[in-house]
């Protein structure tokens, strides 16, 4: 898996996560007959919080991110991208599993929406996350936070 971290995102970031972005979700969407190239790019634009946004590096090199945005209800897991090159190797397992034990400790409810037929559904399934409701376009998932561990 290698030495990775997690940083916090600048607004500087936006570029390399909107890049990845496009990379990243360019087969779902082309399988879906929604991928354009400038779209793609502009709606992480127009959603990208700094605050809510950590980059993720391995050796130091931009490698992906991940927001956790608060709601009234819950915390909306957002723009999870990994490079290629790091998926499959359980970075994103890892980073996954750090993020949901703070929503757990804080006793919250996480969701997300992944697009249908993606590979990641899998990784959020296995993570507790159900379906809650879908359109053609997005599956919406949940997840209840577990139980604190007495000590």
């Amino acid at each position: 898996m290698g030495d990775w971290e997690m940083r916090p995102a600048s607004a500087a970031d936006v570029g390399p996560v909107a890049d990845l972005r496009a990379v990243v979700l360019r087969e779902d969407l082309e399988r879906l007959g929604r991928y354009d190239e400038r779209r793609v790019r502009q709606r992480l634009r127009d959603g990208f919080t700094p605050a809510h946004t950590w980059v993720i590096e391995l050796g130091g090199l931009f490698g992906g991110c991940v927001s956790l945005r608060p709601a009234a209800d819950a915390h909306w897991l957002e723009h999870f991208y990994l490079s290629p090159r790091l998926q499959g190797g359980g970075i994103g397992t890892a980073v996954l599993r750090e993020l949901l034990e703070r929503c757990d400790r804080e006793g919250t409810l996480v969701r997300l929406n992944v697009l249908q037929g993606s590979r990641a559904r899998r990784l959020y399934e296995r993570h507790g996350f159900i379906r809650e409701s879908e359109d053609p376009v997005d599956v919406f998932m949940v997840r209840e936070p577990a139980s604190a561990v007495s000590a």
